[in-house]
């Protein structure tokens, strides 16, 4: 595997060869998903739930962030690491994100970082590109506003959030945004942004149409004790170990074999 810029991405997206992507949060996982050739580590703030144990992704602070970015960037010599500035670090100012966003890349070992926001973030987005740093949105089911959303639940299902959706992709693409998270959206409308934009999109619950897929990696393995999505797999059920379920992860996405019809909205 070459080594995995944002820019080899767009040219994946150009060839329509699809991106796999997995969450990652420390070293032994991240060396696993790097050895099957996995091109993108997130580190999500989804360790929040996953390995903290809490409801949300809210309590996660700053210094938790940096701490499991460490872990998975001492492991990634090829994939390009992904880091969620979590909730409370990036929303009061463009200056803000950018000293939030300082402290991911330089302290954690980052290439990119995550905002979730529409076109209220453009003006971040912007100020951020414009200082060096690429920047991976994230539209849709956004957890950090869970408590505006009424819950994790599937969005842009009227005519209305559709439309505000597809212009807030515009306006982001625009502001120079490298990378889009579509989450549990219909599949249409992820097909339709996913033209629409110059940037990769990235779906999880999102149907085919994106160019790359994202899977919490304690979904993919089945190991998360809590209910998981419905638009989640379980690979490690007929795989017989760790790597073996990962590549098989890979495969399926480069086959354009997952998500399945019962995998979306």
């Amino acid at each position: 595997m070459k080594k995995i810029s944002v820019e080899l991405l767009k040219v994946m997206k150009s060839k329509g060869d699809p991106i796999a992507c997995t969450t990652a949060y420390d070293f032994s996982f991240a060396s696993i998903t790097e050895s099957v050739g996995i091109e993108v580590l997130l580190v999500g703030d989804s360790l929040g739930m996953v390995i903290q144990g809490h409801l949300t992704t809210l309590p996660v602070t700053l210094d938790d962030m940096i701490y499991h970015c460490k872990c998975v960037s001492r492991a990634c010599e090829k994939t390009l690491v992904i880091a969620d500035l979590p909730f409370g670090t990036f929303q009061s100012s463009p200056q803000k994100a950018f000293e939030s966003a300082v402290r991911l890349l330089g302290e954690g070992g980052a290439h990119v970082v995550k905002v979730e926001g529409g076109r209220i973030m453009r003006d971040t987005v912007s100020f951020l590109v414009d200082r060096g740093i690429p920047v991976c949105g994230h539209l849709g089911l956004m957890p950090q506003s869970v408590n505006m959303l009424d819950g994790f639940r599937a969005q842009g299902r009227t005519d209305e959030e559709a439309d505000r959706l597809r212009q807030d992709a515009v306006a982001l693409d625009k502001a120079g945004m490298s990378l889009l998270v579509l989450e549990a959206i219909p599949a249409i409308l992820a097909e339709e942004v996913t033209q629409l934009v110059s940037l990769p999109t990235i779906g999880i619950g999102a149907g085919p149409g994106t160019d790359g897929q994202v899977l919490v990696l304690y979904d993919l393995l089945g190991i998360y004790p809590r209910r998981s999505p419905k638009f989640s797999k379980n690979f490690l059920q007929d795989a017989e170990s760790i790597p073996e379920a990962l590549k098989a992860y890979a495969f399926a996405v480069r086959r354009k074999e997952f998500p399945g019809p019962e995998h979306y909205f």
